[in-house]
Order: C-alpha cells, then structure tokens, then sequence
C-alpha cells in the first residue's frame, strides 16, 4: 500500500513540473552540461564566453613584386597562436613555407618542395594543401589548431608576381576576462534557484565548484521508494578479446571487446540480456610496438633551372619512419638498406638558341684617328634559321660594332715637299720644308703632342766649291724654313783660310779678332695661300689578295684653318693599294670529317654547332671558306 502511494505522488509531481516548465527533454544540452542553457563555446574555447578571452590577428600579403626569387619572409606568428590559416588568394608558381625560430625547417625549406600532407611542428600538427594544379584556381594553405610552442615564421617562395597571401590566427590576450558559471534559471526543480531554505548550495544536479553532477537529495515531505528485492544476475559482460590493431607496425591501438554470457554456461547471448549500465567501458590497448621500416620520402622535382639548355632541377629526398600514426624525418643510416634516390638532376626544355657571328669585321669608318667598324651578328635557331634576338640570352650577345683606331690623326705630323732652292750659292748651304703638328680636324694651333720624332725640316745641299777668301766665310741664307708665312733662315758661318791646296777650315777662334757675322734670322717671304699637307702612310687594311691603305691630306690656308683654295691637280693620293699577293690558306692536319655522311650536315645547315664543326671539320671548313669568297666577290 505504501509503495502504490509513493509511486501515486512521483507521478503527482512530474505531471506537476512538465505543466510549470515544458518538456525537458525537447531541450538541448549547454557546452556547460546543462540543458536549455543555451551555452556555447566562443571563438576562444570558452563556454558562454564572448570573444573577449582572445583576440584575432589577419592580414594580407600584398606586395606584388620583389626584389629577387627566393624566400622572402611574410609574417611572424608568436607562441602560443591557434586556428592558424595562411592561403594563397590564387594559384600561382609561388610556394609557401615554415620555419620555426630555433631554426627548424618544418615545411619548404632548403629549396625542397615538400609533397601535400601533415607535418608536426612548434608543438601541433601542420596540414599543408596543394590543389589540383590543372583543375584548380585555389592556391596553396596550411592549416593549424595549435596551439604552438614557439614563434614560426611564414615565407613565400618568390618565383613569380605575388597574387597575395592572406594570414590569420587567434592569441591569447593579455588579460583574459573572467566568465563565471551561472546557473541557467530554467532546469531548477520547482522554479527554485540560489540557496535552499537551510543555507546549502542548489542541489538540482550540478556542483558549480567541482564541475560535475551528482545525484539531487530526496525532499524531507517525499515518500521513499520501496526497494525490490536483490536477485542474482542470471547473465554477466565478460572480456571476450580486442579489435584488430590499427596499425601494423609503429605502435598501433586496439580496444577491448565486452560480450553478454550466460553466468554459469558463459554461451554468448544477445546483449539486450545484460544491463547495459554495467557494461565495462572499452579500454584503449597498445599493440605492435615494434618500429616500421624506414623509407625514402621523395619530394617533387623543382622547376628547371633554365628556360633552354641543360638546367638543373632538385627536389627533397629524406628517410621517415611511421611511429604512432605520425610520419617523423629520421637519420639517414636507418635506410641504408634501401637506394636512396637522386636529389638533382639534369633537365632541358627545350634547346637554346645561341648567337652567331656571320661576317668578319668591315673597315674602319675612318682613315686615321678613330673610327667605328661593323660585323653581322644574329641569333641563330636549333635549325639554323634566324630568329628573333629575344630567342638568345642578350646578356651574351658579341659586340656589332666597334671602335678602330687608323693611327694618329688629329695629332699627326703634317710636313710639305723639300724647297728646291739651297741657302748657299756654292759650297755647303741648307734646303728646308714645312712641318706642322695639328690637334685636330677644325683647330689651327701647333700643339705638342705628336711624339717626339719630330720630322726633320731642313737638310744639307751643296753647289760646288766657292772662291777663295781667308775670312769669316758666311754661306748665303738658306731659304726661309716656310715658303710662305713667319719663318726663320739660317746660313752657315765658318773661318777659311785659303792655301795652294784650297780652302781649309780652321778653329773659330782663329777669326776671332773678326766680327762674326749672325747665322740665323727670322724671315717672311710672301702669305702662303692654301697647299696640301698630309700625314703617313697607316697599315695596310689586308695582309695578302689586295689591301689598301689611307693617309689624310688636307689644305691648309695661311692660318692653317681648312681652306678649299689647293690645286686639285696638285693633291697628293689619300689611299692607293697595298700586299696583292695571293693568300695562302693554312691547312690544318687535323681537320678531318669523321663520318662519311658529313654531306648532310652541310645541307641541314648544321655547321654553325660546335659539336658538328669539329665532327665534320673538313667539310664545314670548305663551306666557310666558299662563303668568304663569295662576300669578297659580292
């Protein structure tokens, strides 16, 4: 009877609370395990919390341009960041990569492209994205829960224009608000909340101090519930094995497995025969401690490095062993037992073209002083065609043009011919002739700076024996040392003394009583006018089969400016020409075809390749030299 009343008044009480407070079990379960708190966890992990705990860093990586390819550091990520996302805003030839600030390589580090996956470091566990590089426009991310252990810094890999980077992750603040645990007002039996009438916390389930729930007290006016009779279970949970091993290698795991048996028979039986409320919880069990092979974890290959011709492509190559569900990079002898693959390689996507010189030097522009000289220079194609300078590495390209040096000019020696008239009538006199240094094409002014070997401007003549005389003996003047112009003339002075074998020179002073008349004297016979000057002959432009060579001839007026007042019938040649014997080819010994088909290289046009011009040197050679006579010809 007591049992039928206390079960009459539970039934009282519950119809009571449904009617006060709705349903509770259509309500849903608070981050603070209480249902109809409406609780949730904040972006910082804390329950109810309103985002105050932590703040969140971002920023964008624009700078489109940088000064060389590289790494080239993006953002520094202190310790102990969370929700770490770094993503390239489109895909491009660019790379991302890790480093923390010890020093450690965690993800594209020394010029390595690390295949996409999971990497640990600086205390969590890196995902590292590459999308489909045909399909896809996304760039490429990494991802992190953290938090980390150490400041990480983030690079770009620079091999194009940065389309930019965008970064974010969560930090701790400085002084975290404090979020206390309320009681949510809806779940307190009877609309009850804050101390009950004895002064003792709430006791509707929920320890505030502890975090944990426990059984709620019995009310003072409730009847207690009868207690059944204990009887003995008739089936029991039993350990009946484990699962597989997760892993077959590295330490794996495997978890215990509970079957319902039959308490004395131990026969297996639907579970639905046991109590469930006492069924042991799983257990986690360690298996296959023993270590997994090493392996050789082979990266990608980097791009070439060159556009044409024979580059060189790398890519990481490290020894890693599966411990514990994570890949770890280990010491390389641990895969000795296996070949280890190449880390470089040789690479070509396609064959340079290279430049090629095709005609020799022409003449200088000038026939003396300094000059220009031209040659053709193209760059030439796989095939031998002319392509466009832009197909050959401008950076080596010969030389077109240069400068020529003909030998002085502008500071030469110009000198007129010998006067035809002696300075003395008989005897021993002087003839004389002009000589001039020019500094250059336009000024008149006689400069030093033509060398010291000065051109000789007067020379000795002799007209025959004189009359005899015992004196001082002057020879008449000689001619003026400029047939036109300020000049200077000079005779010759000497004391004679006549005998019967004629006229002999005696030392001056024996004439000393005698006043020794002057032996030069300025003179200025009449203005010169214009007349020819010119300069030496220069080298001559070839050395066999005909040269010439040049001198420059100029007409001077009496102030030796340019004048146009010289006969042209009376200028001196400028260019004549020089070694007409025939060259003599040098025959070398060695130069022999190999192959006996070096036709075909010739008409494939393949003689402008090193490697097929000493492999048909003979008939590449006799090509080259037809060619040169034909533009001597043309």
């Amino acid at each position: 009877m007591l049992s039928g009343l206390a079960l009459l008044l539970l039934v009282c009480l519950l119809h009571m609370f449904v009617t006060a407070q709705g349903n509770p079990w259509s309500q849903s379960l608070g981050c603070d395990e209480y249902l109809g708190s409406g609780k949730v966890m904040d972006k910082c992990g804390v329950c109810g919390g309103d985002n105050t705990a932590c703040k969140l860093v971002s920023g964008l990586f624009q700078q489109h341009s940088l000064n060389k390819v590289g790494y080239h550091k993006i953002v520094e990520i202190p310790e102990g960041a969370t929700k770490i996302n770094v993503t390239e805003t489109l895909k491009s030839r660019n790379y991302l990569a890790l480093k923390s600030r010890s020093g450690r390589s965690i993800i594209n580090g020394n010029w390595a492209i690390d295949r996409p996956g999971k990497y640990e470091g600086v205390g969590t566990m890196f995902t590292y994205r590459r999308p489909n590089e045909v399909t896809s426009t996304a760039g490429e991310s990494f991802l992190a829960e953290g938090p980390t252990n150490e400041i990480l810094d983030v690079y770009v890999i620079y091999q194009q224009p940065n389309p930019g980077v965008s970064y974010e992750f969560i930090l701790p603040s400085d002084n975290p608000p404090q979020h206390p645990d309320h009681r949510p007002g809806g779940n307190t039996l009877h609309g009850q909340s804050g101390n009950d009438h004895r002064g003792n916390p709430n006791q509707d389930g929920y320890d505030p101090a502890g975090g944990g729930k426990y059984p709620p007290q019995v009310p003072n006016n409730q009847v207690p519930a009868v207690q059944p009779p204990r009887r003995q279970r008739e089936y029991n949970w039993k350990l009946s094995g484990a699962t597989e091993c997760s892993a077959s290698c590295g330490r794996g795991s495997r978890y215990t497995i509970f079957r319902c048996v039959h308490r004395l028979s131990h026969e297996h039986v639907p579970e639905n025969q046991c109590d469930s409320s006492t069924r042991p919880s799983s257990q986690e069990e360690p298996c296959n401690l023993q270590s997994c092979p090493a392996f050789w974890d082979i990266g990608e290959w980097s791009e070439c490095s060159k556009t044409c011709g024979l580059g060189m492509q790398h890519r990481q190559v490290l020894c890693r062993q599966v411990y514990a569900n994570r890949t770890l990079n280990v010491h390389t002898s641990r895969c000795r037992h296996l070949e280890q693959p190449e880390t470089t390689s040789t690479c070509q996507l396609k064959i340079c073209s290279e430049w090629q010189i095709r005609t020799e030097w022409s003449a200088c522009s000038v026939p003396c002083g300094v000059g220009q000289r031209t040659r053709e220079v193209h760059c030439v194609s796989n095939v031998g065609d002319f392509v466009s300078d832009e197909e050959c590495n401008m950076k080596l390209r010969p030389s077109d043009n240069e400068n020529c040096d003909m030998g002085p000019c502008a500071k030469s020696w110009f000198f007129t011919e010998w006067g035809n008239k002696c300075s003395a009538e008989c005897g021993m006199g002087i003839r004389t002739r002009g000589v001039l240094c020019l500094t250059n094409h336009i000024s008149s002014l006689p400069l030093e700076g033509c060398g010291h070997e000065r051109p000789t401007d007067s020379q000795v003549c002799n007209h025959g024996p004189c009359e005899s005389r015992i004196e001082w003996f002057t020879a008449p003047w000689s001619q003026c040392s400029t047939e036109c112009g300020s000049g200077s003339q000079q005779r010759a002075v000497v004391c004679l003394m006549k005998s019967d074998e004629g006229f002999n020179v005696m030392p001056p002073y024996e004439c000393s009583s005698l006043d020794k008349p002057l032996n030069q004297q300025s003179c200025h016979l009449k203005p010169c006018g214009a007349m020819w000057y010119h300069t030496d002959w220069s080298a001559c432009s070839k050395m066999c089969e005909g040269g010439f060579r040049v001198r420059e001839v100029r007409c001077l007026s009496d102030d030796m400016l340019s004048s146009e007042g010289c006969k042209e019938e009376l200028k001196p040649v400028g260019r004549e020409e020089c070694n007409p014997e025939p060259c003599i080819p040098h025959i070398d010994e060695n130069c022999r075809d190999k192959y006996f088909n070096c036709n075909v290289v010739v008409q494939a046009r393949l003689c402008v390749y090193d490697y097929y011009k000493t492999t048909c040197c003979a008939s590449c050679t006799r090509v080259a030299h037809r060619q040169s006579q034909h533009r001597a010809l043309s």
